[in-house]
């Protein structure tokens, strides 16, 4: 067993609220935003998710690290989480394809973690009271030390992060050859989203968060994909011109997540700060046009106005949540661009909402 799993760990919450532990992961303090994912399944997929930078996140499954991880179920070159809670990080794994233990990966990646809490009485009380940044220590118990660390750290309402985990070059996937070009705006992409368009024949090319537009003319793209990300949409006002640019050119625009916030934000929709969020794999959303529900994977922190939705003159409501009624899917009456809130790629999750990519496909076969 590795020496700093041994160690006591505390968890100090903006409001006051301490829960003690264990150490597991790096020997550290660390900070951020506390949320919540639902999903039983799917860990390092989460983990290395870049809509999660500058958040803390409890893993409501009971064990988390029982089966490994595996290099190849990443979803970007790195965790960007800022700190794990669960109820029982294992050291232990059992999977046969597995290169390593969760905890070396957490060592690895530097990454503070913390279990033996009680995650369902923490997740009731950020469910009640809502989102609010937090402290993990397992170097310092010392209340006041933290605290003063805590004051330090930023709200997330008003941060803008998607250009600090964007690609810092061009890249490209997918068939050079391809009838379909895609330019990809990256504001945290995953790598399964590029997996599922370069599955569809697409050929892309994936450009920094602040990229001119101008500078994607030389690529003549047949369409343009805004991709998901971490932080507040409100700030990204270099992201909404962007995207007000790439309206008036017709072609094809399919935005996920902070994509979706986006395309909203052009179209003089704002967005909000929501309670305490939507995380996991298993939230039920309605296609209000077909008349299906599908099971989705969610996560994000902020939400577009209903009202405004519905008073919006250029754009339609496609998609809501069945949970809570707020805003999962729009599309534009008068331009080939629509988007969704959750991640249709599902990595972890169901395969329901796989269809927007093929949809995406068939808007520029035209």
């Amino acid at each position: 067993m590795s020496e700093s799993l041994t160690k006591p760990a505390v968890l100090l919450l903006e409001d006051g609220n301490i829960f003690y532990g264990k150490a597991f992961g790096k020997t550290g303090t660390t900070t951020g935003e506390i949320c919540f994912n639902t999903g039983m399944t799917g860990y390092q997929e989460v983990f290395t998710d870049p809509s999660y930078y500058g958040q803390v996140v409890i893993m409501n499954a009971a064990h988390v690290g029982n089966y490994g991880v595996k290099a190849a179920d990443v979803e970007s070159n790195s965790v960007k989480i800022k700190g794990l809670i669960s109820r029982n990080l294992e050291e232990k794994y059992s999977r046969l394809q597995a290169d390593n233990s969760l905890q070396q990966y957490l060592e690895d990646q530097q990454v503070v973690a913390i279990h033996g809490v009680d995650t369902r009485a923490l997740v009731a009380h950020i469910r009640t009271c809502g989102a609010m940044n937090c402290v993990i220590s397992s170097e310092t118990m010392d209340l006041q030390v933290l605290k003063a660390r805590l004051s330090q750290t930023p709200s997330m309402k008003g941060l803008e992060l998607a250009s600090v985990v964007s690609t810092k070059e061009v890249y490209e996937m997918g068939n050079p050859h391809s009838r379909y070009r895609v330019a990809v705006y990256d504001y945290g992409v995953k790598k399964n989203i590029l997996n599922c368009l370069t599955e569809r024949g697409a050929y892309v090319r994936v450009y920094p968060a602040k990229t001119p537009l101008q500078e994607i003319n030389d690529f003549n793209p047949h369409g343009y994909f805004i991709s998901n990300g971490p932080g507040d949409p409100a700030p990204m006002t270099y992201a909404v011109e962007t995207i007000q640019g790439i309206l008036q050119k017709g072609k094809p625009l399919f935005g996920i997540c902070l994509g979706h916030q986006l395309l909203a934000m052009a179209n003089g929709i704002p967005t909000f700060k929501m309670h305490h969020g939507h995380r996991g794999l298993n939230h039920p959303v309605k296609n209000v046009i077909t008349g299906r529900s599908e099971i989705t994977t969610q996560n994000h922190g902020f939400g577009i106005d209903p009202e405004a939705v519905k008073k919006s003159q250029a754009v339609e409501i496609t998609h809501v949540n069945l949970n809570d009624d707020s805003i999962e899917g729009i599309r534009m009456k008068s331009k080939p661009a629509f988007s969704v809130q959750y991640h249709p790629e599902s990595t972890p999750g169901p395969y329901d909402s796989r269809y927007l990519f093929d949809e995406f496909i068939g808007m520029m076969k035209g």
